[in-house]
């Protein structure tokens, strides 16, 4: 890569010197000239002459022929030889983009003794399944498993990778990108294949403000994760009906390359979270509270609830902020995506950015005491009232329901 100053056209105006941002530009006798020790070719200058008289000159390199690339993958993240359930809504929306392209699905896994997770995956209306096992891979490792992944997608070529946006999945997809050099989105919401045959991967910015739907029409494979909870889980090989979903999956192992399993980390303990009852993400109910708890110390109400419910107790980043709960509670962008059957939403002002992780539940119940809140604009229910009066009240009505003994008081 070359940059070079044209004498004919450029006429010394300076434009090109204040857009330069590491100074690597001088004008001498009217004649821009370049200094290429400071320049980092990033086309800045070229984009502000007015008279193109600066070119940069890319070195021609052999064009990667993209039609070589076939093939829809879903990453089958796993632990213990048990398939994360992102996995299975990763499978649906994959056999969807499959069809849409009429090529065939796989699913990649990595670990050691997988017989349980390939039986598993091979229930799902999945084309292929490429098992990668070694005991170097029975604990995840984010350098040894990017390496793995990259090399393997490398050789197969895969048009599309899907992968859960969990913390496996946000933690080495990234690396396996620039590995390949090609793109990823985060977080996406949405995917479709449009006209162009190209992957439409739809996410939230600036805070959720936005929906971006980002294209990768140069580079292969084009990457993207998915947040647990934003697709539905796939329906079972036997419970479909169509012929191209009811053949068996091909079950392919792959060779080990043990100079891939080199890491510069040690494995030294999983430590689990452990209090709760019920798995956030996994809840049929969740109750979560907000900044209108006004303290720790009133999440009582909000546990007692969901003792009574069975459910989940959730809360907003605004809690989690103020060191009333911990992070592994919060919902929303920057927490996790929740879809459960109802969402009650206890003092929680409803911003966008709570919105976002929260809004696809079949059933929102708001408690706010302002009726303004945008959580009410969502709700399927909503109660405009003190929550230190209302969720006392509904525990109280479930326990009664229920035959349980409840203390008589007035609320």
């Amino acid at each position: 890569m070359s940059i070079t100053v044209d004498p004919t056209k450029c006429n010394g105006c300076g434009l090109c010197v204040k857009s330069c941002a590491t100074s690597a530009i001088e004008v001498k006798d009217k004649l821009a000239t370049i200094i290429l020790e400071s320049c980092n070719m990033c086309g800045a200058c070229v984009s502000a002459c007015r008279f193109a008289a600066i070119s940069i000159d890319i070195d021609k390199q052999p064009v990667e022929d993209l039609d070589t690339y076939q093939g829809v993958w879903v990453f089958g993240e796993q632990r213990d030889g048990k398939v994360a359930p992102v996995v299975f809504e990763l499978i649906n929306i994959g056999r969807d983009l499959a069809r849409a392209r009429n090529t065939d699905l796989s699913v990649v896994i990595l670990g050691d003794d997988l017989t349980e997770a390939v039986n598993d995956l091979a229930s799902y209306p999945v084309d292929k399944i490429y098992v990668y096992e070694a005991p170097e891979l029975a604990v995840y490792d984010a350098e040894r498993y990017c390496r793995v992944l990259t090399d393997v997608m490398r050789e197969a070529k895969p048009e599309i990778v899907l992968a859960g946006a969990t913390t496996t999945g946000r933690s080495f997809m990234s690396g396996v990108a620039i590995n390949l050099y090609t793109g990823l989105t985060a977080d996406c919401t949405g995917l479709e294949i449009g006209e162009d045959g190209l992957l439409h991967q739809t996410r939230p910015a600036y805070g959720g403000n936005i929906m971006a739907t980002i294209l990768c029409p140069y580079t292969r494979p084009q990457m993207s994760t998915v947040r647990h909870k934003v697709f539905p889980t796939s329906a079972k090989r036997c419970a479909l009906r169509q012929a191209q979903d009811a053949a068996e999956a091909e079950i392919i192992h792959l060779t080990p390359k043990p100079t891939l399993f080199g890491s510069r980390s040690k494995f030294i303990e999983f430590v689990e979270t452990v209090g709760e009852k019920v798995n956030l993400v996994d809840a049929d109910i969740i109750v979560s509270g907000g900044r209108g708890l006004g303290g720790p110390e009133n999440f009582g109400i909000i546990r007692e609830l969901a003792d009574e419910l069975g459910a989940a107790v959730g809360s907003s980043r605004a809690a989690v902020d103020a060191g009333w709960i911990p992070y592994a509670h919060q919902v929303g962008q920057t927490g996790k995506t929740v879809c459960p059957k109802i969402y009650i939403a206890c003092g929680i002002s409803g911003a966008v950015q709570h919105q976002v992780g929260m809004k696809s539940s079949d059933i929102i119940i708001a408690i706010n005491k302002d009726a303004n809140a945008p959580i009410f604009e969502i709700a399927t229910h909503g109660f405009v009232g003190d929550l230190f009066e209302v969720v006392p009240a509904l525990t109280k009505k479930i326990k009664a329901m229920r035959g349980a003994p409840v203390e008589t008081c007035v609320v």
